[in-house]
């Protein structure tokens, strides 16, 4: 798995969304300021070869945990968007001492979330072009979102949570996030003027800030 480390400070794991890869945190990034930022490309996406079989959510928790590992990062606070606010859910309930503060941006519960339309392969954080490998894992990814769900344990999940949406998010409705916020107990809800890509320049910052 690509991993990148960067910066210094209070350490923060990104995850990311479906085939997204690290960069595309860049302009969030820079908008943050000073933070330890751990960030890795998801088996498949990226630079990171495609698994040989497909991950489950449960699976890719355990794998952003042995990043953290990896890194000698013990407990860390946790932001995930879209796709990789899912795995960021299921490690938060997984592994609750390497979660300190939780952010879930423009996401979902998975299976019982409310669905829209989706516009464009660009609206879902799909990359416009990727190889027979990175298709086939995108495949397997939201396999593995579509068959898990969150809901059974949402109340278990102890970490201060900052949940995030675009009210425009035509991917995963606010009602989504309405949803997240008011089943995880320490958990707010804050709505930004923007569509469900808030990892482009001008959502990144305000998301940053």
């Amino acid at each position: 798995v690509h991993v990148r480390v960067q910066g210094h400070g209070e350490p923060l794991l990104l995850l990311n969304g479906l085939t997204r890869p690290l960069e595309s945190w860049d302009p969030f990034v820079r908008a943050l300021g000073e933070r330890t930022i751990v960030s890795f490309d998801a088996p498949g996406v990226g630079q990171s070869p495609s698994p040989l079989l497909p991950l489950s959510i449960a699976q890719l928790a355990e794998l952003a945990a042995a990043v953290l590992d990896e890194v000698g990062l013990d407990r860390v606070d946790v932001l995930g968007f879209s796709h990789g606010g899912a795995v960021a859910q299921q490690l938060a309930f997984q592994y609750p001492s390497r979660v300190r503060r939780l952010v879930l941006v423009a996401t979902s519960c998975g299976a019982g979330a409310t669905l829209s339309g989706w516009d464009s392969l660009d609206a879902l954080g799909v990359a416009p072009k990727f190889n027979r490998s990175q298709a086939k894992s995108a495949i397997w990814r939201t396999m593995a979102i579509s068959t898990w769900s969150s809901i059974p344990f949402l109340g278990a999940i102890a970490a201060t949570t900052l949940v995030v949406c675009g009210i425009n998010d035509r991917v995963a409705p606010i009602a989504n996030s309405r949803a997240l916020a008011g089943r995880i107990p320490s958990a707010s809800l804050t709505v930004l003027p923007d569509g469900h890509d808030l990892q482009q320049p001008e959502p990144a910052a305000a998301l940053a800030h």
